[in-house]
């Protein structure tokens, strides 16, 4: 059973999620949160396996809540919800530890999706929306030089990273560098370890920041 925290101001909204949730035989909801501190608060009482967390709320916002739950609950993965699609705070939340982001007006099926995927590890945000959501934001930022984490990583991590975060999926890369998925997947696996992030979201961070690819447009 996936154990899923609420936390948005507006209780309509935490209402309709909460029902959509609770339909499914292996999610339940086991709390709810109007503003990020009391998030904080729950996720000590509760340890919940996922935190559905709107970024814009009074009192702590989103972002800093989930800096807050990543640091004290590395097993609690945080799935960011936005009201728009391009939002410089769905890229601070990523920095922060966020697995994923949704826009608010998702499908259940999309939001019980997004739950579970989060829950298994891996990063709830179609490749391509990434690609172009960081780009947005990181492109008006000075390029830092390449950090020193990126030295440890293979000529071939560093292929498989620069495609990640021009949003092909491991299929993709496999197919593209004419390799098993499972070759695709261990090389993933090393520079997640490599780089010190969580998940896909946040290497496509490092690979912007680093100046391994650059925004287009």
């Amino acid at each position: 059973m996936i154990s899923v925290l609420l936390v948005d101001d507006q209780a309509l909204v935490r209402t309709g999620f909460k029902l959509m949730l609770n339909a499914e035989q292996d999610i339940t909801v086991v709390g709810e949160a109007a503003e990020g501190g009391a998030a904080v608060e729950l996720c000590r009482a509760l340890s919940p396996d996922v935190v559905l967390m709107d970024l814009h709320m009074p009192g702590m916002d989103g972002v800093t809540a989930t800096a807050k739950i990543v640091a004290e609950f590395p097993g609690t993965r945080v799935l960011a919800l936005s009201t728009f699609d391009l939002d410089e705070n769905v890229v601070a939340s990523l920095r922060a530890g966020a697995s994923g982001f949704l826009p608010k007006d998702i499908s259940p099926e999309e939001l019980v999706e997004g739950v579970r995927v989060v829950h298994r590890g891996d990063s709830a945000v179609a490749p391509r929306l990434l690609t172009r959501l960081i780009g947005t934001f990181v492109r008006a930022a000075r390029m830092p030089e390449a950090p020193k984490t990126l030295d440890g990583l293979t000529e071939r991590e560093c292929e498989v990273l620069t495609l990640i975060a021009r949003g092909r999926s491991n299929p993709e890369i496999a197919q593209e560098l004419q390799v098993s998925p499972s070759t695709v997947k261990n090389h993933v696996t090393s520079l997640f370890g490599k780089l010190d992030v969580r998940d896909r979201a946040q290497a496509v961070i490092v690979a912007y920041e680093a100046g391994l690819v650059r925004p287009s447009g």
